[in-house]
């Protein structure tokens, strides 16, 4: 066989999300765009906050801005404002020498994961969990263990507990969630804290808490996420701004060690250099300069609120259940029925598309994306409810 025997596995795991959307493709051919109500892909249709392209059109006539090649880290200035801003939300006292700019969060978690796995380690996730780590771990050789989550999809401690084995090297989480907008409480971070701090002191194995927070500024309700920072040293943030910004397509993020983890100097250097031999080399020049004059700035979260309310109350008129999203712009119902499979099919006959809760690690369930025009919600509900009717 001429492709890696890995490689060739990967490819023959069907991806949920990709399936749905090349499903979405078809259907818009035949029935035209605005006939078919596609909430499979999480991609942020909210537009960039105008500053945005204020400071990007000043960058191209900035003369302090080159686009040669730089530290793996990145621009020096730019992880300096990145940590100033950080410091202020995660209560711990970061500099440049802890952030590292990244292709994305996909791409800090790969850093982060070529940085601490080796070959058998074992990375705890909660379940259900973004479909993306599966391949991320398993690029590294080591093996994700999904623990199914308890009520309002909060990570199960005693679960966790459970799972935990001489192999286990990292507690992966993601908060604000993608699929269940669920957002992680501070009781629940103390808790996973205390339970990997007790973890080293009957095993003597440091387990890492990598924190996945894409969605940290997209949050309702009057919450805010908690810092793990502030709960346990032994952590790493990894994040972009793919989703505050709007700006997936520029592929720009970072991974911030906590100044106080074990080994925390080699640590964050292993990330940069991993950085370089994962081919990325360091994330993209213009958009570090960007990023880097825009801390602390998001999209207009009100209209993500909006449709979530929009969709939570249309489909619980219909009968839906499920647990109200706090973050994210995700809401992950239950089957009704209880065969996703099934009803994910009923919903395609009405031109509606989801993704099964099983390509996230939690069959019985499936995923809505509400990064959508509000006339998607509108015109959809009609087919949302002829479907749980014939469920």
């Amino acid at each position: 066989m001429p492709i890696a025997e890995r490689m060739a596995g990967i490819m023959s795991r069907p991806s949920a999300i990709r399936d749905a959307f090349e499903d979405g493709l078809k259907l818009k051919a035949l029935y035209g765009p605005e006939n078919v109500y596609d909430f499979s892909i999480g991609d942020p249709d909210v537009p960039p906050p105008p500053r945005v392209k204020e400071v990007l059109a000043g960058l191209l006539d900035d003369p302090s801005v080159n686009h040669a090649y730089m530290p793996n880290a990145g621009h020096h200035y730019v992880r300096e404002n990145v940590a100033a801003y950080l410091s202020g939300i995660m209560g711990a006292h970061l500099t440049a020498e802890q952030i590292i700019m990244t292709v994305g969060a996909a791409g800090g978690l790969n850093c982060v994961f070529k940085a601490l796995l080796d070959p058998a380690d074992e990375v705890l996730v909660p379940a259900p969990y973004f479909v993306g780590y599966n391949g991320y771990v398993a690029n590294h050789g080591a093996r994700l263990v999904p623990v199914r989550t308890g009520p309002g999809f909060q990570p199960d401690v005693a679960a966790l507990t459970a799972a935990l084995t001489p192999a286990t090297k990292v507690l992966l989480i993601n908060s604000p969630n993608n699929p269940t907008g669920a957002v992680y409480t501070e009781q629940t971070i103390r808790a996973l804290a205390e339970m990997l701090e007790q973890h080293y002191r009957d095993s003597g194995r440091r387990v890492y808490l990598v924190s996945d927070e894409p969605y940290r500024s997209i949050i309702y309700d009057g919450l805010a996420a908690p810092s793990v920072m502030k709960a346990y040293p032994h952590s790493v943030v990894v994040t972009s701004y793919s989703k505050e910004l709007s700006l997936p397509g520029e592929r720009i993020g970072f991974a911030a060690v906590h100044p106080e983890a074990e080994d925390s100097v080699r640590l964050a250097r292993a990330v940069a250099v991993a950085n370089r031999v994962l081919g990325f080399v360091n994330a993209p020049s213009l958009a570090q300069h960007l990023v880097g004059r825009l801390q602390g700035l998001t999209v207009d979260i009100g209209i993500y609120r909006r449709r979530r309310d929009m969709i939570c109350e249309g489909l619980s008129r219909i009968g839906y259940r499920f647990t109200r999203p706090k973050g994210a712009f995700y809401l992950f119902p239950e089957a009704p029925g209880g065969d996703e499979a099934r009803f994910i099919g009923l919903l395609k006959e009405e031109r509606i598309l989801a993704v099964p809760g099983s390509g996230f690690g939690c069959p019985g369930y499936f995923r809505l994306s509400y990064a959508v025009p509000d006339t998607t919600i509108e015109n959809s509900l009609p087919g949302f409810a002829r479907a749980f009717e014939k469920a």
